[in-house]
C-alpha cells in the first residue's frame, strides 16, 4: 500500500470514483437513495486540485483505492486551523486500518502546513465515522450545522484535534 500526494498525470475521475463507492456505502440510510444513485464521478474531480487544497490518494498495485483531502480552514470563523476535508476509501478497504493510515498522513500535512489545531466535519448519522474519529482522538467541539444533502435535512458536527 502506498500513499503520496495527488500528482498531475493521475486519474482525477479515478479518485471522483473512490467518493462514489464510499458515499453510496457509507451514506447509505442517511442521505437519500436517489442521491446517492446519481453521483457522479466527475462532481470532484475539479476541486481535488483548488489551492490550497492538498490531496492524497492511497493505492494498491497502482489503483487508487483511498483518498484524503486537507488544508487551511475555509470557514472564516476558523482562522489558524487546518481541516480535514475528507477520508474515503472504497468499500472493500474500509475497516481494515487503512483509513487510519491515511488520517495519519493527512495529519502529517496538515503540521507540515504549521496547523497545531485541526477540525472536521461529519455528519451527525453516521456513527461509525465518528467512532473512528473519536478512537483516534477526535472530540466534539459542541459546534453543529445544518445541511441539506438530496433534499434531506441533515446535520454535522464538527470535530476537533490537537496535533502534538
Amino acid at each position: 500500500m502506498q500513499i503520496r500526494p495527488l500528482e498531475p498525470g493521475d486519474d482525477r475521475l479515478a479518485v471522483g470514483r473512490v467518493y462514489v463507492k464510499s458515499w453510496r456505502h457509507a451514506y447509505r440510510g442517511i442521505v437519500p437513495q436517489p442521491y446517492l444513485d446519481a453521483l457522479e464521478p466527475d462532481r470532484w474531480a475539479a476541486s481535488l486540485d483548488a489551492p490550497p487544497r492538498r490531496s492524497l490518494v492511497m493505492l494498491d498495485g497502482g489503483r487508487i483505492v483511498g483518498t484524503a483531502s486537507f488544508g487551511p480552514a475555509r470557514l472564516d470563523g476558523m482562522a489558524g486551523f487546518g481541516e480535514l476535508i475528507s477520508i474515503y476509501l472504497l468499500p472493500a478497504y474500509a475497516g481494515r486500518g487503512f483509513g487510519a493510515q491515511l488520517l495519519r498522513r493527512a495529519l502529517d500535512g496538515l503540521r507540515e502546513l504549521g496547523f497545531r489545531e485541526v477540525y472536521l466535519w461529519v455528519l451527525e448519522e453516521n456513527r461509525r465515522a465518528r467512532r473512528f474519529y473519536e478512537a483516534h482522538g477526535f472530540a466534539p467541539s459542541g459546534c453543529t450545522l445544518e445541511d441539506c444533502i438530496g433534499g434531506k435535512p441533515l446535520r454535522e458536527v464538527q470535530y476537533r484535534y490537537r496535533i502534538s
